[in-house]
């Protein structure tokens, strides 16, 4: 098996259109952890304001990314064969899921937009990114996969 036959199937100009998209949930979502956080430490709303946009758009974001990852998932057996490939995808199904529950949490008002399950499901998210993240670029450097042949 060839780099070539694991390029990406969702491409513009042969750039793969999954990783374009997936640095704006992530960063999306460390920005809600950190502002949860400060949150939690000073109470200023405008922290849980700025959570709550932050893990809004990181989700409307990573269910595009999540789209485009799986086309290239599905649209690739050989992908499919790659090690951390299911462990990639199933990790940011959960993410996906637990940030939408989290964006739902996010919605309350004050102190409980946050504390305690806003900033736990943040934190949960950031940990699953650090995995899904490392199966992710395991795949790319290590097996090639998503990268387009010169």
């Amino acid at each position: 098996m060839t780099r070539a036959d694991l390029g990406p199937t969702a491409h513009i100009a042969h750039r793969p259109i999954h990783s374009m998209l997936v640095s704006v949930p992530i960063t999306c979502f460390v920005g809600t952890l950190l502002t949860d956080i400060a949150y939690w430490r000073t109470a200023e709303m405008m922290w849980a304001d700025f959570s709550a946009w932050l893990v809004t758009v990181g989700v409307i974001l990573a269910f595009f990314a999540a789209i485009a990852g799986l086309i290239d998932f599905l649209g690739n057996r050989r992908v499919r064969a790659v090690g951390p490939a299911w462990p990639h995808a199933i990790g940011n199904v959960v993410v996906l899921v637990l940030a939408a529950l989290n964006m739902l949490i996010h919605t309350r008002d004050g102190w409980t937009s946050v504390v305690p399950w806003g900033l736990i499901l943040s934190a949960a998210v950031v940990l699953i990114l650090l995995f899904t993240g490392w199966m992710g670029w395991s795949m790319v450097y290590r097996h090639g996969v998503g990268v387009a042949e010169r």
